[in-house]
């Protein structure tokens, strides 16, 4: 197949790939955009479960250049905001390249412009594609990842990632373990204890819990106030409204919420019904795994307990080191921008990254504009 050329390459269709693709449509700027699955935002459509709300309001998840429907719900439902992206898609014209994994990306200083390999994973053939700028889109949550545990495989029951997990009605009256305490965890747990399994989640480390009202409390007052005023102002509402987390086996970090976002990128939790579960005793909260045999799982408190299920809700990893070469400047080996945010989106030679800077929906938004508009200055 002959090479294909264009002044921009996007990796990824997630929500950081369409909002970039439809800035530079706006601005006339002809794209390519490869995505590895068959269809446009894999991990809302194909890797979620089905209770998954926004967990910030919609107008902090508005893709660039058009609003979500006025009667849509303050925290849109999965169903809801696929439709909206369906809508977004249509509405720019976006047509992904489906089906091409993304195998290598390197620069040619001699051409002035990226070479990208991507093998499509229909004809099993490798294509070429030449452009002037290339925009890392691939997200955050790109490839499942769980813990190496000692006996796991022994295990006798079901073992599955969150990617595969949609609702708790086959778990009935089973007993779960849910491994991995964000917002995931969290909301998949409280699932799985309203559909009747006997649930357990393992808390390893320290957690802020927040309402969704405290999250958005804070986003707004950090428009008149400190941060660390707005920092101590909402830990201080989350102990009023939680009180001492230790009575459940759960630890509040040192730092703020907001500082572990901005220092580690550890998202607070945002409560929607779990902690009232976890207090009636409904969810057992559980420390971390020692070990695994048949399905008995020992813990590092010395306890053991029999499971039928376990599912890990322990994050993703990314794959970017493994398709882009020669770059050490924008994106560390684990496929995080090496520059601090506001100023994460902008490499060297024509090269971008889109939705990488922990910032969610807003921060891809953001990072679409710059991307596409800075492209522009250079056309």
């Amino acid at each position: 197949m002959a090479a294909q050329t264009g002044p921009v390459t996007i990796v990824g269709a997630g929500p950081s790939g369409l909002a970039t693709a439809a800035y530079l449509r706006h601005l006339s700027i002809p794209y390519t955009i490869l995505e590895r699955e068959d269809c446009f935002a894999p991990i809302w459509q194909k890797y979620s479960y089905d209770r998954v709300h926004l967990h910030l309001v919609k107008q902090a998840c508005e893709l660039p250049l058009m609003p979500m429907p006025k009667n849509y719900p303050s925290y849109p439902s999965k169903s809801e905001f696929i439709h909206y992206l369906n809508d977004y898609v249509a509405h720019f014209e976006i047509s992904p390249k489906y089906g091409r994994f993304v195998e290598t990306a390197s620069y040619d200083e001699t051409a002035g412009k990226w070479k990208i390999a991507a093998r499509n994973l229909g004809s099993d053939v490798v294509e070429d594609y030449w452009s002037r700028f290339l925009v890392v889109a691939s997200g955050e949550t790109c490839d499942p990842s769980c813990p190496k545990i000692e006996g796991l495989e022994t295990f006798w029951g079901e073992v599955m990632h969150s990617t595969r997990y949609k609702n708790g009605k086959k778990f009935v009256g089973k007993n779960v373990l849910v491994v991995g305490s964000g917002n995931s965890g969290m909301e998949i747990a409280l699932d799985l204890a309203e559909c009747g399994a006997k649930t357990s989640i393992v808390v390893r480390s320290p957690i802020h819990i927040l309402s969704r009202q405290m999250m958005y409390a804070g986003v707004v007052l950090f428009q008149y106030l400190p941060f660390n005023w707005v920092e101590y102002l909402v830990t201080m509402m989350s102990k009023v409204v939680y009180g001492d987390l230790t009575k459940y086996g759960i630890q509040r970090p040192r730092e703020g919420p907001f500082v572990c976002k901005a220092k580690y990128n550890k998202y607070p939790v945002l409560d929607v019904g779990t902690f009232d579960k976890i207090k009636s005793g409904e969810i057992q909260v559980l420390p971390g795994i020692r070990s695994i045999k048949g399905n008995n799982v020992l813990f590092e408190n010395g306890k053991e307990n029999p499971f039928d299920a376990i599912i890990f809700a322990t994050g993703f990893k990314r794959c970017t080191q493994q398709w882009l070469k020669e770059d050490d400047n924008l994106l560390s080996d684990e496929g995080i921008p090496k520059p601090s945010f506001p100023h994460s989106w902008k490499g060297n030679n024509g090269l971008y990254c889109a939705g990488l800077a922990g910032r969610g929906l807003y921060g891809s938004k953001m990072d679409a504009q710059n991307i596409a508009q800075d492209i522009k200055a250079q056309l």
